[in-house]
């Protein structure tokens, strides 16, 4: 089986494409210092971004994993997230966590398919 990397940061790659799924690694917003809503825009936009690189968008995402430190926020959160992904929307669990660094508030890691 064929293995693509796309995307390489210094410390991982952001895409990795296996058979007809792609993983997109943890996503944290540009700017920390906004709140959860906010970031969760942005992370939700880099992810569409991404994917489009590899020839697919919003769509394709079947799984994600969410990583908040402040689960008092997770409204905020879920209302950016339905916004973005109205009826086509993956599953999904978030989990609490102590500390994401740098003021970042949420993390998401998403699954996609290729149809």
């Amino acid at each position: 089986m064929t293995i693509k990397r796309s995307i390489r940061t210094p410390i991982q790659n952001r895409i990795v494409e296996v058979g007809n799924l792609a993983f997109v690694g943890g996503v944290i917003a540009d700017d920390t210092t906004q709140s959860m809503g906010p970031q969760t825009q942005n992370i939700l936009g880099k992810i569409e971004g991404y994917l489009g690189e590899v020839g697919l968008n919003r769509k394709a995402i079947v799984a994600a994993q969410i990583f908040v430190t402040d689960l008092s926020q997770k409204k905020e959160m879920d209302a950016a997230w339905t916004g973005f992904f109205g009826e086509d929307m993956p599953t999904r669990a978030t989990v609490g966590v102590a500390d994401l660094g740098g003021g970042a508030m949420i993390e998401v890691v998403v699954t996609a398919a290729r149809s």
